[in-house]
Parts: structure tokens; C-alpha cells; sequence
């Protein structure tokens, strides 16, 4: 399994392209400037890669800037949980507030849900529904390969913020406990924002997370 981020816009948000045997998977597609975008194509033909999904981990607008120009790209619609609909219907509306250009997102498959899994490749993920920074936010958990990418909800010593339409602090700390931390502590989390981290060092240093000064 390679995961392969591509750091993008102004808002550096990671995209993620993610390949096994020959299969991918598109996740989160920040790409604000047509050379971002080209970059990502250039990585899947060079790798002789067949794009199997296309997902969304949520629908804030730093995540969604490319989505009508891959599902045009791949002929395919993306997915993602239901519960962020509102936030995709609103994305012209995101975007006039942080004064970005946009392609208002086509209308997506909404099958992302807890229990359900992602098959590509010789790989299966499975969907973990872990809202707070989004309602609707998920993590994709590849338990085989030993890693999770997690969208906004946990960064290396940080959470999601919550300050944005449908966030919870208690529910994003809720979610964070009950659906990350009982993974391994050799799980790499691979974010939306900024370096790789894993569940162990966040349980560990994360001061929204660890010892006495965690937030419950």
C-alpha cells in the first residue's frame, strides 16, 4: 500500500492519493490552480493507476476544491457521509466567505457510513464516523497496512477546530476517544493539515487528549 499526499492550496491541505495493486483511491481533493490538479494526474498515469473511489472525508471547503474537475476527470461521482450534504449543497457559499474561486461540486453518492468498508486493490478499509469537526466527518482505518486517514479530526499535538457550522468540541473528543484511541499505537494518522503522526505519540503528548490536562 503507498499513500501519497500532495500538499495543495493556500489553505495546505493534504490530498491523498492511495494505491495497492494497481487500484486507487482519491481522497480530499484541496486542488485550487490547474497545476495542482495536473500534478495529481501526472502521479496516477505515471504509476499506471486505475482510480477505484473517490472520497471525501468531510465537506469543509479547503477539501471540496477540486471535486467537479475529478469526477469529470474519472467519470465517477464522489462519496461521503450523508450527514455533510448540507455542508457540500452550501460549498458556493464557503467559498464567496473565504473569497475563493470554486466549480460547485456535482451531486455525490452518499454511502460513506459507519460499519461499511472501501474496497481497491488487495485492500480493505473500513468507514469510521467520527464527527465533531464536521457532522458527517469519517476516517478511513486500514487495519492490514496499519494506518488511518482522518481528515480534521486529529493532527499531530492538535484536534479539529469546532467553531464551524455543525462542530462540537464534545463530540469531536467523544469520537477521537471512542473510534481512534482504541486503535494500535503504531497506527500512523495521516491528517488533513500538516505532518503524519501516530495514535501511541498523540495518547501520549496530545494536550487535548493526554493525562491530566486532557479535555473530557
Amino acid at each position: 500500500m503507498t499513500v501519497k499526499p500532495f500538499v495543495v492550496s493556500p489553505f495546505a491541505e493534504n490530498c491523498y492519493v492511495c494505491h495497492d495493486a494497481g487500484e486507487a483511491v482519491l481522497i480530499d481533493p484541496g486542488t485550487a490552480t490547474d497545476a495542482e490538479r495536473q500534478t495529481v494526474l501526472d502521479y496516477v498515469a505515471r504509476n499506471g493507476l486505475v482510480v477505484r473511489h473517490l472520497l471525501l472525508t468531510h465537506a469543509h471547503l479547503d477539501h471540496i476544491l477540486g471535486c467537479a474537475f475529478f469526477a469529470r476527470q474519472f467519470g465517477m461521482k464522489w462519496q461521503l457521509h450523508e450527514d455533510d450534504l448540507p455542508l457540500l449543497d452550501a460549498a458556493e457559499l464557503q467559498a464567496q466567505m473565504f473569497r475563493v474561486e470554486l466549480e460547485k461540486p456535482p451531486t455525490p453518492e452518499t454511502s460513506l457510513a459507519e460499519g461499511e468498508t472501501i474496497a481497491f486493490g488487495n485492500a480493505t478499509w473500513q468507514i469510521l464516523h467520527t464527527p465533531g469537526h464536521s457532522p458527517g466527518s469519517v476516517s478511513f482505518y486500514d487495519e492490514a497496512n496499519g494506518f488511518v486517514i482522518g481528515g480534521d479530526v486529529l493532527f499531530r499535538g492538535s484536534i479539529g477546530r469546532t467553531d464551524l457550522w455543525g462542530g462540537s468540541m464534545p463530540v469531536l473528543l467523544n469520537a477521537i476517544q471512542a473510534k481512534l484511541m482504541p486503535l494500535p499505537d503504531e497506527t500512523v494518522v495521516y491528517s488533513g493539515h500538516g505532518p503524519e503522526t501516530t495514535i501511541g505519540h498523540e495518547r501520549r503528548t496530545n494536550p487535548f487528549i493526554a493525562g491530566e490536562g486532557a479535555v473530557l
